[in-house]
């Protein structure tokens, strides 16, 4: 595996690709000279080997300085109640992807658990540079994740992921990273295998992904309108929750669909119905904003605390179109600094996210059950981690138009970027723990 990843950095962004030219030069040129003394040789020999690592350390200052790329998005840390942000020590949401010649903790070979659709190097993908960088706030430094530490602090726990597709993704993420340590057993899925439950039998750690894309009690009618009703939560979820000793929840793209809104009863108006049965056109956001607050008066008001981690929304990268309508994602580098701006839609929803999970008040201070995991902003400055056309293997294969082949420019390649969010989850639980071990002493 060491030889791949050798092999593979040839190509990445910042390999030392004139090493062997460079060394080669050398040799050429010591050949054509007279043979020298043992002493000259011994001279000559430091010279080349203080000029070879002087030019090895002068590029790769430059190297990082060119490739290293600042968030444009500039997180506001939730507020504690006495006025102090919850994480005085670091932001990890606010940063730079650095170049990261180790690759990733393992690899499309190595893990079994990845979706089809997230295989971008069995699909064909060419390029490998996406997979050679990393997650690094700007004012500290970003322990890489380590399954064993891991398991260590989560052993006879519970973690569940719910949400929807992107939140299976992450799972998959986080399983393909573990599994380096302990291979996984599934034990439950639901009929659409949406839902599921593994278990790594030797340190006891269960871990779900429980599909609720809304979050909400949901209905699909017959003429395919979604009835969504705002004031009540999914039971698929909440009546497990009590058995959870850590929660990760996210939605987002879900309430962009046409939707019809149930509150008290009655129907209240609804998101891109078109005039549909003379009902109002609320917004995706009105539903969004009521569904996160009943989502965060349900944690708070619960007798059950577990930590709760809500993921802020994901950008996706579709260029000139959507997703149905010839959108694509083709970049193979991350963005720098003013080049990413996000999609009205995420704003939006960004934006209700940060005012909802601000209104904690005493609730979301120092000791409190829930974070925001804001990797919205590290997330959009990765427009090259997604499949693309790669959601299948030989996606042009036989195709006249390229531009006809659907693109996947939402979810994330495996391994990929989306492997950083475990390094940030993982730290934000850690803070959290320090956070009631400062508290209780």
């Amino acid at each position: 595996m060491e030889q791949q990843l050798t092999l593979v950095l040839l190509d990445s962004p910042k390999g030392a690709k004139n090493v062997e030219t460079f060394e080669a030069a050398s040799s050429s040129s010591s050949s054509s000279s007279s043979v020298p003394s043992s002493s000259d040789h011994r001279h000559r020999t430091f010279v080349k080997f203080f000029l070879y690592f002087s030019l090895v350390a002068l590029a790769y200052y430059f190297i990082i300085s060119s490739f290293a790329v600042r968030s444009p998005i500039s997180p506001t840390l939730p507020q504690s109640s006495s006025g102090n942000v919850s994480s005085v020590k670091c932001d990890l949401f606010t940063g730079d992807w650095i170049p990261d010649p180790s690759g990733p903790l393992y690899t499309n070979v190595s893990c079994h658990h990845i979706q089809d659709f997230q295989n971008c190097l069995l699909n064909g993908r060419p390029d490998v540079n996406y997979l050679f960088w990393r997650w690094k706030p700007r004012d500290c430094d970003l322990p890489r994740f380590s399954p064993s530490q891991f398991f260590a602090s989560v052993k006879n726990k519970w973690w569940a992921f719910i949400g929807d597709s992107i939140a299976r993704n992450h799972v998959q993420s986080l399983i393909c990273i573990l599994s380096q340590v302990e291979e996984v057993e599934e034990i439950y899925h639901d009929k659409e295998f949406r839902s599921k439950i593994w278990r790594f039998p030797s340190h006891n750690f269960t871990l779900s992904v429980i599909w609720s894309p809304f979050l909400l009690k949901s209905e699909t009618s017959s003429n395919s309108d979604i009835q969504l009703y705002l004031d009540q939560l999914d039971h698929k979820w909440t009546v497990q929750y009590p058995k959870f000793d850590y929660v990760v929840i996210s939605g987002g793209k879900w309430f962009l669909k046409t939707t019809i809104f149930h509150e008290n009863n009655a129907v209240t108006g609804c998101h891109y119905c078109q005039g549909r049965n003379n009902l109002t056109d609320l917004g995706y956001d009105y539903s969004y904003r009521k569904t996160l607050n009943l989502l965060r008066d349900f944690v708070l008001n619960s007798n059950h605390k577990p930590l709760v981690l809500f993921r802020t929304t994901t950008p996706d990268h579709f260029e000139n179109g959507e997703w149905n309508t010839g959108g694509y994602c083709n970049r193979t580098m991350p963005f720098k600094e003013g080049q990413a701006n996000m999609k009205t839609v995420d704003d939006v929803m960004r934006d209700v996210e940060l005012e909802v999970f601000q209104k904690f008040g005493k609730g979301f201070g120092l000791g409190s059950n829930i974070r925001l995991l804001d990797t919205t902003g590290m997330s959009l400055l990765r427009p090259d981690g997604h499949p693309g056309p790669y959601r299948h293997p030989n996606p042009f294969a036989g195709v006249k138009n390229k531009s006809n082949v659907q693109n996947d420019c939402l979810h994330w390649c495996l391994p990929g970027p989306i492997d950083s969010w475990n390094d940030v989850m993982v730290e934000t639980t850690l803070n959290r723990e320090r956070e009631l071990y400062d508290l209780t002493g």
